[in-house]
């Protein structure tokens, strides 16, 4: 009986996504490969590939060998401030992918249509009521409420609150909400606020089939909630989008790296537009030193505060079968209780 009901409050993101469950897995650089996409994917979730920063050809590369590990449905994931995103889109289009997420910015209405276009479902994320009314409007097909709980870049307001102010006011569409989630009983909370689904990225990292370093996956198995933070902008005048990532030499070096770019700007050495680009730049690369090379020192490890809920590395679809589980351990306490009250 929980496992029925917990199909019908996610029925919907089920139907949207073509899958088992309503999960989506969280779109990570060099982590959201075709082994981990393809791994979610057969475990009964959504796999989504990352493309970062990838050009055209390299993608369409990433998804035909994404095919060949799973017949199961999966996304690809677009930087929407990718200087090629039309050719991305195409890419897509062409390899007949049947989910595009748009991320890292507001996509454009001529983004959405070319996507939808191509025959693709157009999933987006919405920061704020407003803008999520905005994106419906626009084409969205689905939307992403992500807080500030997540990993990587993060916007300032948390899960719980986003998820109270759009989640009863949008039905347009499917939302799947995401940031912080690391157990079953979170993704069943926000099913019964109205959510499809949830998207979680942290808790994959330590799946099997994840290429990352095993220096990567045991800082995270190591590591707190509270170690995940969020870095610093020291100056005003020189704003930076907050990354949340595991502290470790790189996020001090970061503190101190703008501290001498901010001096060279003040002492006419270099102009603001210069200065902004080189702390933008400071974080190039640094994720893969960490996840691929193993560098956890002056690497980026960005994750999620659900963190601390990663205590060991086991398979995708284990990850999978322990949230449902939770979830329906659940359901099946509070109808117990219900049954006993009665």
């Amino acid at each position: 009986m929980p496992r029925q009901i917990l199909d019908r409050l996610w029925e919907r993101g089920r139907a949207f996504l073509g899958t088992d469950l309503a999960i989506l897995g969280g779109a990570m650089s060099w982590i959201s490969e075709r082994n981990l996409v393809a791994a979610i994917s057969n475990g009964g979730g959504f796999g989504v590939i990352a493309c970062g920063s990838m050009g055209p050809d390299l993608l369409a590369a990433e998804i035909e060998a994404t095919k060949a590990l799973t017949g199961k449905p999966f996304g690809v994931n677009l930087i929407t401030m990718h200087p090629q995103l039309d050719e991305l889109i195409d890419v897509c289009g062409a390899a007949k992918v049947s989910h595009i997420v748009l991320a890292g910015g507001l996509p454009t209405s001529a983004a959405i249509k070319r996507a939808k276009d191509h025959g693709a479902k157009v999933v987006c994320f919405a920061p704020a009521l407003v803008l999520a009314k905005k994106l419906i409007r626009s084409g969205a097909d689905a939307l992403v409420v992500e807080g500030a709980e997540a990993g990587g870049h993060i916007g300032p307001v948390s899960t719980s609150v986003l998820a109270q102010e759009i989640l009863p006011e949008i039905r347009d569409v499917p939302i799947f909400v995401a940031g912080g989630i690391g157990r079953g009983e979170a993704i069943l909370s926000y099913l019964e606020m109205g959510a499809a689904g949830c998207q979680l990225g942290t808790r994959f990292v330590c799946a099997t089939e994840c290429v990352a370093h095993a220096n990567f996956k045991k800082s995270f198995i190591r590591a707190s909630a509270r170690e995940a933070q969020p870095s610093v902008q020291i100056d005003a005048d020189f704003p930076v989008i907050p990354v949340r990532a595991l502290a470790n030499n790189a996020t001090k070096r970061f503190m101190d790296f703008q501290q001498e770019v901010i001096a060279r700007f003040r002492k006419g050495e270099v102009a603001k537009d210069a200065a902004q680009l080189e702390i933008e730049h400071f974080w190039a690369g640094a994720l893969k030193r960490a996840v691929i090379d193993g560098d956890v020192e002056n690497g980026s490890l960005m994750a999620g505060q659900s963190v601390g809920m990663v205590t060991r590395e086991q398979p995708a679809q284990e990850i999978m079968a322990e949230l449902v589980a939770q979830a329906e351990a659940a359901l099946a306490a509070r109808h117990g209780l219900i049954q006993k009250a009665s």
